[in-house]
């Protein structure tokens, strides 16, 4: 009866972080860009009653006789897939459609978000509001970008002139990206002039990145080193303007997990109260 009591914990123990992870993903339903998580299980060790035997000339073979000690939670998976492209005509709302991560950086770390909303702050910087964190990618030299150089924050100067020390040149009073990331000034004299290309990174395996909140993630010892470059080149995504990913939560099949692990901790604190009545009885088989 022991045993039954103790496997039945575990068994409560990991549907109760099963429901953690499914509150989490029901919680995060509307997050821009959010990433679902999904549970796995596992037995642990069994006890062997019998080794069970090999065939011999005269008899057959026996199978082992064991008994299983409960469950365990064998991880919590990362399901990476892209979320519906919800539209939002900013015209620095991005979203990525494919495979990889903007980069983004606090001066000394480097993140990674499928989270575009972002915005220009005062200096014309490329930024997540959110967190200031600025936006990585290449700028333009005199309309050339050398995607093999260092990366830069991305600066977009609205309102500028075309050059600087000449303020009769025209100012910058609009720009567009296209689906390589290439970023394009529009002046006041209609003329237009590349000014940055975005940065994306891709991963081996995106699924063992680190979660760093406010929808930032960061690479970790399995998901291999991040591999950056333009979009849309070497398998990364395309860049889609006015539009931002939404959540890849599956309301309904989370609420069918939601059930599952309720179940399942309903059922294993049957166990607990009927290996505890057996108990009583056995108690009381003196009377």
């Amino acid at each position: 009866m022991l045993r039954a009591m103790f496997s039945a914990v575990s068994g409560m123990r990991s549907h109760m972080s099963y429901m953690d992870v499914v509150g989490n993903n029901i919680a995060n339903v509307n997050t821009v860009a959010y990433k679902s998580a999904r549970v796995t299980f596992q037995d642990v060790l069994a006890q062997t009653l019998s080794a069970g035997g090999a065939p011999t000339a005269d008899l057959g073979g026996t199978n082992p006789v064991q008994i299983g000690l409960g469950m365990k939670l064998g991880g919590v998976s990362n399901l990476m897939q892209g979320g519906a492209p919800q539209s939002t005509g900013k015209l620095t709302d991005f979203a990525i459609q494919g495979s990889g991560f903007f980069v983004l950086f606090d001066g000394e770390t480097q993140y990674f978000s499928r989270d575009g909303a972002f915005d220009l702050d005062e200096a014309g910087d490329l930024v997540n509001p959110a967190n200031g964190l600025r936006v990585q990618g290449w700028m333009a030299n005199a309309g050339v970008v050398d995607t093999t150089g260092a990366l830069e924050t991305i600066n977009i100067p609205l309102g500028e002139t075309k050059d600087p020390l000449d303020p009769t040149t025209p100012k910058l009073v609009s720009f567009a990206v296209s689906a390589s990331g290439e970023i394009t000034g529009v002046y006041a004299d209609g003329t237009s002039e590349h000014l940055a290309t975005l940065a994306v990174a891709n991963f081996v395996n995106p699924g063992a990145m680190l979660r760093e909140g406010q929808n930032l993630w960061s690479s970790s010892a399995n998901s291999g080193a991040p591999d950056i470059g333009e979009p849309n080149s070497d398998g990364r995504g395309t860049i889609w303007t006015g539009t931002l990913e939404g959540s890849n939560v599956d309301l309904a099949a989370e609420f069918t997990h939601l059930i599952l692990a309720q179940r399942g901790f309903q059922a294993n604190s049957r166990v607990i109260s009927a290996s505890d009545q057996v108990l009583q009885d056995l108690v009381n088989i003196i009377r």
